[in-house]
């Protein structure tokens, strides 16, 4: 939009006949960059148990809870699972999570899914799950036969495989568990190359580290699968406030811009998604920062074209945005803008992830019922 200023520098131009027409066609008709309107982005949210006793997707209640604070359907809906649980003996593998999959996309969001390799109760050092071993096949049947599910299911969705891997905190940590970069890079190769050999490519394979703003993390260049493996980029990061695990309050700017710059380089061409970001309330304003947040996002981060909220009480941290109504109040506002598409993909056409559009999305026919097919 054309402000006053420019309405009146127009009027002052007027010298002759054919500079009054250029300019005055300059100020009718804008350029294109000037006048085009910004790309869309999806949004969601991984949704604890504080809601309705139970994580969305596995009690679905939890997302119609989150949307009274949101005001608006979620497009994306995440959540996470280990290869396997061992809280008994024997360890039970965890499969593809078919009817949580289904409940998502029937809901009208995009199953956004984090697979770690690792078990749960969670150790950092875990032996068996040393990325060497799942490059060199030790975990190939499970793998295997989780992508012939994937596979079977036969919708899109969103894999962020082994996500914040330059950290230390996870056991397939480039700095973890007697891991390096290279077995990351292979290990991620190996896993996404069988999911390619039994045909599930409707898993978007989702590259996601965490934000790096004091270059203490593994360099994320080495661990970089590259472009065949990889469909979107991503990055975590948050506001960890005035807490004893945090070094002080922080802008989103100051969290993120720098890691997002990195990443850019590494992979110019690729969609990035905000696979995790929260704020804290003790330090600032949690209502300020969100919506700053979700400001900045579509003028500054334009590779930025997913963004999921951690809704989940997590390390003693006031994550969720129920902390304080000043804080569902901002985000309800953001992200109530048309630009954070809503839930609108329940037939979201099989295949690779592309990022939203302003027009429908592309959808499969719906299938024909019994009585129609006879």
């Amino acid at each position: 939009m054309i402000g006053l200023g420019s309405r009146r520098s127009c009027a002052k131009s007027l010298g002759s006949l054919v500079l009054a027409a250029t300019v005055a066609l300059a100020c009718l008709f804008p350029s294109g960059a000037a006048a085009a309107k910004p790309p869309p982005l999806y949004w969601g949210a991984m949704i604890g148990s504080q809601l309705t006793g139970t994580a969305a997707p596995w009690d679905m209640n939890a997302v119609t809870a989150f949307e009274k604070y949101t005001r608006k359907s979620p497009s994306l809906v995440e959540f996470s699972a280990p290869f396997a649980e061992c809280y008994e003996k024997p360890c039970k593998s965890y499969p593809f999570a078919f009817t949580a999959m289904q409940q998502i996309r029937e809901r009208g969001a995009i199953p956004f899914f984090s697979w770690g390799s690792q078990s749960i109760p969670s150790s950092v050092n875990e032996k068996a799950y040393r990325l060497k071993r799942i490059a060199n096949g030790a975990f190939d049947p499970y793998i295997r036969q989780f992508a012939e599910e994937a596979k079977a299911w036969g919708h899109p969705f969103f894999l962020r495989f082994n996500w914040e891997m330059n950290g230390f905190w996870f056991p397939w940590g480039a700095g973890a568990n007697g891991n390096t970069p290279k077995e990351f890079v292979a290990a991620w190769r190996h896993v996404h190359n069988i999911f390619s050999r039994v045909g599930a490519n409707n898993a978007t394979w989702v590259w996601c580290p965490n934000v790096d703003f004091t270059r203490k993390l593994e360099p994320l260049n080495a661990l970089y699968p590259g472009n065949r493996y990889v469909d979107w980029t991503c990055v975590d990061g948050f506001n960890w406030g005035n807490t004893e695990l945090s070094a002080g309050w922080m802008s989103f700017n100051e969290i993120f811009s720098e890691t997002y710059e990195r990443i850019l380089k590494i992979a110019p061409k690729k969609p990035m998604v905000i696979g995790e970001t929260a704020s804290e309330e003790r330090g600032g304003s949690k209502a300020a920062w969100i919506r700053r947040m979700l400001e900045l996002i579509p003028q500054k981060y334009k590779k930025v074209r997913a963004l999921a909220w951690l809704d989940e009480r997590d390390q003693g941290m006031n994550w969720p945005l129920e902390s304080s109504p000043s804080a569902a109040s901002a985000f309800a506002k953001g992200i109530g803008r048309s630009i954070y598409r809503p839930g609108i993909y329940s037939h979201l056409r099989n295949g690779k992830i592309k990022p939203p559009t302003w027009g429908p999305p592309p959808t499969e026919p719906e299938p024909l019922s019994a009585e129609a097919g006879s």
